[in-house]
């Protein structure tokens, strides 16, 4: 599995989408609410909609059946895996930064 790093350039708004999908299904609407409250900045629907796009093609979600005209998603075991390795990574990534910080 190559990752998020295979989505390049878009790895990120595609990994705010993962991080919203990991606490349950979402529609649209809500994930950019979500996502808008954890970054402090709501991604239009351009956004939005082009990584959900991309992550279904990667298998990382899933389209649930409509309800009341809203189309939600859902993480697959593929989309937790990579969004876990993909955290970890970015912790580990901090960590060194934060260790090396100290010692300058």
């Amino acid at each position: 599995m190559a990752g998020l790093s295979d989505l390049g350039r878009f790895s990120e708004p595609a990994m705010y989408v993962l991080i919203s999908l990991a606490e349950g299904p979402k529609h649209g609407y809500a994930m950019q609410d979500d996502i808008g409250a954890l970054t402090g900045v709501r991604p239009g629907p351009g956004t939005l909609y082009g990584a959900v796009r991309r992550l279904e093609e990667h298998g990382y979600i899933e389209a649930l059946p409509e309800r009341d005209r809203r189309k939600p998603y859902r993480l697959t075991d593929t989309g937790r895996a990579a969004l876990t390795a993909e955290l970890n990574r970015i912790q580990h990534l901090a960590g060194t930064g934060l260790r090396r910080l100290a010692v300058a």
